[in-house]
């Protein structure tokens, strides 16, 4: 889901828009700090192009405002228990506080995790399996009613039934020691779970794993750890009023449209040494079109492009020409992989040689291209990007314009010399996707292998389409764009929500394509394996089984061309998310 880091380099993309390179590189991916880390003062009054990246721009601690953010499609969910986009998790931090967060800072820093509810960062014992933290005194929710331990552990809870919250990671799930009676709060509310998480009072919580994790931060970073009050919890509708633990709360909710925020007057900064929450009011506009998107934040109608992947490829012309615009961009590289998930589910391409012809037959060229060119990233070889350890360079399929000969040889072994007929999805409401989908159906008609299209919104892609089993049986889905993300910087931090099948579920799954027991028993491996070096390893070798198996076909390692927003203060590129960290913004007055 997320966005961290590679080593790659921005040379191609400085060279393309004509520009000299200056201000910092790349990022990387959120890990946690030693002894509870701190947040750090970031360097201020940078300017010019790739300035975001290492600095703050336009610094300012003036309040007041309207920040005006826009998004091409529609959320999955402002719920912190149901959502799974980079971008919901960068944005939720202004109305919601985990235990723990990422530091609000540019570049490297903002990779550390700092506490957040809590005092500290997490306290181990039992080997790593028992994790201890202790929320800060005063607390409250938008209605004046204190947060409390309680909250969080209900929470936590609550976004284990994937039944109802559809979206969103199964960390949790996975790691807890859950007894074995517990279905849901919702079906065995009854059920004692003080053998996961225990609140011996209001301000302690206690959680319990089922094996150690040494990591265990991360998972305190997550939007499941916001708190929730059971009293005012209403299911899947909780997305229609959030209670606000953060500066700001949801003053109009309008789904699929808009969201406007503001100040929530029972939030204490003196319990929040994270936040300044310097505007008044955030107003977000869903569903715009993406050109459109990007032509009003050039003029300054809007600040923010909120999905933070980069401008369309039309606006690149625009900045290319323009040295004012240009001064305003920053190019940051992620530790996220645009792909297509080669489903395995419908003949033939449970065959691995269909699935082999389909790689081969791609115009990777012209992938690349549909992302953006080389502003959007070189081309990938491999599901997980350079960033991420373990990885190493795979050689495994062309990654030119495509080879027809070697896509016929497979087709033939795989019993289907003349081609086939299959589906391909793609989220509509991401011109980008669309180009990518189209640039597969032209390629695979080379070789015979006809591609119906089929766009489907963001919002509901995983969760009815592309995500949903029952769907992609019945509906014949052969192909499905994709993309991923880091939740942290370390291989189980990428591959383990994407590659393992014991993740997928009836629906909201991210893992479309790859079922694979071996692999599946590599990543237990990986598990046990307490030694980094070791570690990386294996997850260099799942990298590398998926791809002997075909389940992807990697597009890019992601960057994006990003523009900051006229009369926005204190606009960075945050580690954490490589896009502009959107808990730290102001505007100019």
């Amino acid at each position: 889901m997320k966005k961290k880091a590679l080593v790659v380099s921005a040379a191609g993309a400085v060279l393309a828009l004509g520009l000299s390179a200056c201000g910092g590189g790349g990022t990387s991916t959120p890990a946690a700090t030693e002894g509870g880390g701190s947040t750090s003062a970031p360097s201020a009054g940078a300017a010019g192009f790739n300035a975001g990246l290492e600095n703050v721009t336009n610094p300012s601690d003036a309040k007041g405002g309207t920040l005006k953010m826009a998004v091409t499609e529609d959320w999955d969910s402002i719920d912190p228990g149901d959502t799974y986009y980079g971008m919901s998790w960068n944005l939720l931090r202004i109305y919601g506080r985990p235990l723990v967060t990422y530091n609000p800072a540019p570049g490297a820093k903002g990779r550390e995790l700092v506490p957040d509810l809590a005092e500290s960062l997490g306290v181990s014992s039992d080997e790593g399996k028992t994790w201890t933290y202790k929320l800060r005194a005063g607390l409250k929710y938008e209605d004046g009613s204190p947060i409390t331990s309680k909250d969080v552990k209900y929470a936590v809870l609550r976004q284990l039934d994937k039944e109802t919250f559809v979206n969103g990671p199964t960390y949790f799930n996975d790691w807890l020691d859950l007894p074995k009676d517990f279905k849901s709060v919702y079906k065995t509310p009854d059920v004692n779970t003080d053998s996961a998480i225990e609140t011996p009072d209001d301000q302690t919580i206690v959680f319990h794993l089922n094996k150690p994790y040494s990591g265990f931060d991360n998972f305190a970073a997550l939007p499941a750890t916001v708190p929730v009050p059971q009293a005012k919890d209403t299911g899947i509708k909780y997305r229609d009023h959030v209670m606000a633990s953060g500066p700001y709360m949801f003053e109009t909710v309008e789904q699929g449209s808009r969201y406007v925020l503001v100040r929530n007057p029972n939030w204490d900064p003196a319990t929040d040494p994270i936040r300044k929450a310097l505007p008044d009011k955030y107003e977000i506009s869903l569903g715009v079109e993406a050109n459109d998107l990007d032509n009003r934040i050039i003029a300054g109608d809007l600040h923010v492009d909120i999905a933070g992947t980069g401008v369309q490829p039309a606006a690149l012309g625009s900045i290319q020409a323009d040295p004012a615009l240009r001064e305003r961009a920053d190019n940051p590289v992620s530790a996220r992989t645009w792909y297509i998930s080669i489903l395995n589910d419908n003949p033939p391409l449970d065959n691995v040689e269909c699935r082999k012809a389909v790689i081969y037959a791609a115009d990777r060229v012209g992938l690349q291209n549909a992302y953006g060119g080389q502003l959007a990233g070189d081309i990938a070889t491999s599901l997980m990007p350079s960033g991420i350890g373990g990885w190493k360079k795979l050689d495994l399929y062309p990654t030119g314009s495509g080879d027809e000969a070697k896509a016929k040889e497979a087709l033939t072994a795989c019993g289907q010399p003349n081609g086939f007929e299959t589906t391909m999805t793609f989220r509509s409401d991401r011109p980008k996707e669309q180009a990518a989908a189209e640039s597969m159906q032209q390629a695979l008609a080379k070789v015979g292998i006809k591609l119906t299209l089929k766009g489907f919104p963001t919002s509901e892609y995983f969760t009815a389409y592309a995500g949903k089993p029952a769907y992609t049986k019945a509906n014949g889905i052969g192909l499905a764009t994709n993309g991923w993300g880091a939740d942290w910087n370390d291989g189980f931090g990428f591959l383990s929500q994407i590659v393992d099948s014991r993740t997928i579920r009836e629906a909201g799954n991210y893992n479309l394509s790859v079922k694979d027991p071996a692999i599946d028993a590599l990543v237990d491996k990986a598990f046990g394996t307490s030694e980094t070096a070791a570690r990386d390893a294996v997850w260099g070798e799942i990298d590398q089984k998926v791809m002997e198996g075909a389940y992807v076909l990697p597009a890019v390692y992601a960057k994006g061309l990003l523009l900051r927003g006229k009369g926005v203060t204190n606009q960075f590129v945050t580690g954490a998310f490589d896009m502009y960290d959107y808990l730290a913004l102001g505007v100019q007055q």
